[in-house]
């Protein structure tokens, strides 16, 4: 097993678009067979320092699989099979919060889990599992996705809750009212469970967010059929969410510079990677760690 901490990007909506438009020094791979279904193609980013993977969470020929259908668990538990330790996850969520504005970059640092209906543990039927999630967004990694924009030019808006709903539709301007009194700043449909999942698994990850419109009611906007988000952007806002999404592929591109500037990088102790040492201490799992998921997952790996 190579001893460099393997890193990916998980990329969200239009992340199909960086396959697309050409991006150089990426071998396909292939889907990856695991206990819970097979993963979104895996892309691996060649003549790196660092073992580097990208997946397009929404598939990568368009946007074929919405939010709520996205296989989290095949995705997350795929890395995990490449040794990747370390998750950079691209999400454009809406603003709720006006301090917010279409195309800023965000780090944000917690999150409100609305969803319901999405398989959200590896160890469901078993003593596994009940672990903290405070902080519940990698501190580790915060300081190289930091440099990351940087080097790719952006400026970036750190904190900041992502309340996370199920979709594919959007949200109804009085549940985006609920969310305000809870103090969501922005509104998506990804982060959930992915972040927890890589949690269980012990994965830094760390999610950097654009703004893709206001949410349902904070902005009051004429409803326009055939529209992206029928008219929730107005012509300015429209093209500062093209410019968003089209900084993907400098975002990829600055994240593998920058750990090939310094491989070491992502290295040493972080919270997020000892997750289960209470359940290390009690010899309920061991360094295997595929053999202790929920057993009517078990099978034999390809």
């Amino acid at each position: 097993m190579n001893t460099i901490p393997a890193f990916a990007v998980i990329g969200g909506s239009n992340g199909f678009r960086l396959l697309g438009d050409g991006a150089t020094g990426f071998t396909d791979i292939g889907r990856i067979r695991t206990p819970f279904g097979l993963s979104e193609p895996v892309f691996r980013k060649e003549h790196t320092a660092v073992p580097f993977y990208y997946m397009s969470r929404h598939g990568v020929s368009g946007y074929t699989v919405t939010a709520p259908f996205v296989n989290y668990r095949a995705n997350v538990y795929a890395l995990k099979m490449l040794s990747v330790k370390s998750i950079l996850s691209w999400s454009g969520p809406g603003a709720i919060d006006t301090s917010y504005t279409v195309g800023d970059f965000v780090l944000p640092d917690d999150i409100i889990d609305e969803t319901k209906y999405r398989a959200r543990t590896f160890y469901e039927n078993t003593g596994l599992g009940f672990i903290r999630q405070n902080p519940v967004f990698c501190p580790c990694l915060e300081g190289f996705i930091v440099k990351v924009v940087k080097r790719a030019g952006l400026t970036l808006k750190k904190g900041g809750v992502y309340v996370c709903t199920d979709g594919p539709r959007l949200e109804t301007k009085a549940e985006i009212r609920k969310y305000a009194s809870y103090g969501g700043s922005f509104v998506g449909m990804t982060l959930a469970p992915e972040a927890f999942l890589a949690r269980e698994l012990e994965m830094c990850y760390r999610p950097l967010c654009y703004i893709t419109n206001y949410a349902e009611g904070v902005v009051e906007r004429r409803y326009k059929s055939g529209e992206l988000f029928e008219g929730m952007n107005d012509a300015g806002e429209k093209q500062k969410f093209e410019y968003a999404v089209s900084k993907l592929s400098d975002i990829v591109t600055a994240a593998a510079a920058e750990l090939d500037a310094d491989s070491g990088l992502l290295s040493g102790d972080c919270s997020c990677r000892m997750s289960m040492e209470r359940y290390r201490k009690r010899g309920d799992i061991d360094a295997k760690w595929w053999k202790h998921l929920s057993p009517g997952n078990k099978r034999t790996l390809r």
